[in-house]
């Protein structure tokens, strides 16, 4: 069965772009969210194997979502997905439990290839 994903972006051309990606190689996206409240909710009731989760969001930033994931005991994997590319920020994020941290802009095979590790 296809692993199931959540993708977290406020701009509906980049969750469009990672939705046709992942469906391409394989998953099934059950749901989007554009802001961090979305994010937080969505996870939950979904519970997605996977969640792809900007870092810029208009109301948070990925991070402080990463910390409710942690602490809320959420099971999803996640890959952050930003343009902020800072060490220090790839960091904070893997260090709060991503698996990985995609900068953008990125190939669909970067992609797919950074979620099949995940």
């Amino acid at each position: 069965m296809a692993k199931s994903v959540l993708i977290v972006d406020d701009s509906l051309y980049m969750r469009t772009l990672i939705k046709d990606a992942l469906e391409l190689g394989g998953y099934n996206v059950v749901g989007q969210a554009a802001n961090g409240e979305e994010a937080i909710d969505l996870a939950f009731e979904l519970q997605p194997d996977l969640i792809t989760l900007d870092n810029i969001l208009p109301d948070m930033i990925g991070t402080d979502i990463l910390k409710v994931y942690q602490e809320e005991g959420l099971k999803s994997k996640v890959v952050m997905i930003s343009a902020v590319g800072q060490e220090s920020v790839v960091n904070e994020g893997l260090r709060l439990g991503a698996k990985a941290y995609i900068v953008k802009p990125f190939t669909n095979d970067q992609l797919v290839a950074a979620i099949n590790k995940a």
